[in-house]
């Protein structure tokens, strides 16, 4: 009985050290819903959200959504730069709690700030331009979310990698959002930017590589064929 024990554990423990997707992603959901605990349980009593509550619990969903989104846009580099093609599939789920926290964010201006004032939610919305970009990001996410199932992929087919390439502006208007947003002191919105920049430098750098390679390949295709048809 102890060993058929032994031997179960035994085969746990290698199911998981080849699937760490398994493993990683409880952490991961921790991680993505640790912000969020901590609001509530501030907003409960236990612990204080400052001076300007609204402003705090704003700015908290919003920085949290721009930090998951700049997680989600690392995993594609670290997994070229490791090998790890596990990572890919936490994508998604990382992808999700960004626009969860987008969304909370949104919801949190919209209800504590401009008390469901849809009035004023226009007229921020045409007359403030960090406001008009943010909601911008906001709308262009909704069908990234929306589509991230594999159902979706399969239906769009190539289609569906074209349209979450919308990541991309989504990410430079979320920066956009933060540095218009914070007007003076624009030290965090700084260091967002700066890690966007080698987030996106790598996937150019990389894209520039990959066509490199691509017309070197036809090229020496090209040849080949060019010396088969000499020979004949």
């Amino acid at each position: 009985m102890a060993q058929h024990t032994e031997s179960v554990i035994a085969a746990g423990g290698h199911r998981a050290a080849r699937n760490p997707v398994a493993i990683l992603k409880p952490i991961v959901w921790i991680a993505c819903l640790a912000p969020f605990a901590i609001i509530v349980a501030k907003i409960a009593g236990f612990g204080s959200l400052g001076p300007n509550p609204v402003e705090e619990v704003l700015h908290t969903m919003g920085k949290t959504s721009l930090n998951i989104l700049w997680v989600t846009l690392a995993v594609t580099p670290l997994r070229k730069l490791t090998k790890w093609n596990w990572l890919l599939r936490l994508r998604r789920l990382l992808g999700l709690f960004a626009f969860f926290y987008l969304v909370l964010h949104f919801l949190t201006y919209a209800a504590l700030d401009l008390r469901f004032d849809w009035s004023w939610l226009w007229t921020d919305i045409s007359e403030r331009p960090y406001i008009t970009v943010g909601m911008l990001a906001l709308v262009l996410m909704i069908p990234l979310a929306v589509t991230s199932t594999k159902g979706w992929q399969r239906r769009l087919g190539r289609r569906w990698t074209k349209l979450h390439r919308l990541v991309y502006p989504i990410a430079i208007l979320g920066v956009v959002h933060f540095w218009w947003q914070v007007k003076a002191d624009i030290l965090q919105p700084l260091i967002y930017a700066v890690l966007l920049a080698l987030l996106l430098g790598y996937r150019l750098v990389d894209w520039r590589a990959r066509e490199r390679r691509s017309r070197a390949a036809r090229r020496d295709a090209a040849q080949r064929r060019g010396g088969q048809a000499v020979g004949r």
